[in-house]
């Protein structure tokens, strides 16, 4: 299930003022190097620099239960792997890989509880 969506974003100040519009919220993280909001079960996180990090657009993360498997899954299906998983903070994993058509996709496991 699709549950975050990362906007690379160039002035976080100015991207903030729009989604905080949008959604209709304050962020939920709000730091100089990420800022996340969460709606409805949905959570928007702006990357400020994203494009220097590769990001070419937002990027939809699936949430799974075991990102090696899955990945391994959508690479054996045609998928190529774009960025090995991480530890991004207290043990949650990201990666990314892009489909047949190179759409960038995401990946993200929670840690186990």
């Amino acid at each position: 299930m699709i549950k975050t969506v990362l906007h690379p974003v160039t002035d976080l100040t100015a991207a903030k003022a729009v989604y905080t519009a949008l959604l209709g919220t304050d962020p939920q993280a709000d730091a100089p190097y990420y800022v996340g909001y969460d709606v409805e079960g949905q959570h928007i996180g702006l990357v400020p620099g994203g494009a220097q990090q590769g990001m070419t657009g937002p990027v939809a993360y699936w949430h799974v239960t075991d990102i090696e498997a899955k990945l391994a899954e959508v690479t054996a299906a045609g998928a190529k792997v774009k960025d090995e998983p991480k530890d991004v903070g207290n043990g949650r994993l990201v990666a990314t890989f892009t489909d047949t058509d190179g759409n960038v996709l995401g990946l993200l496991q929670d840690p186990q509880s």
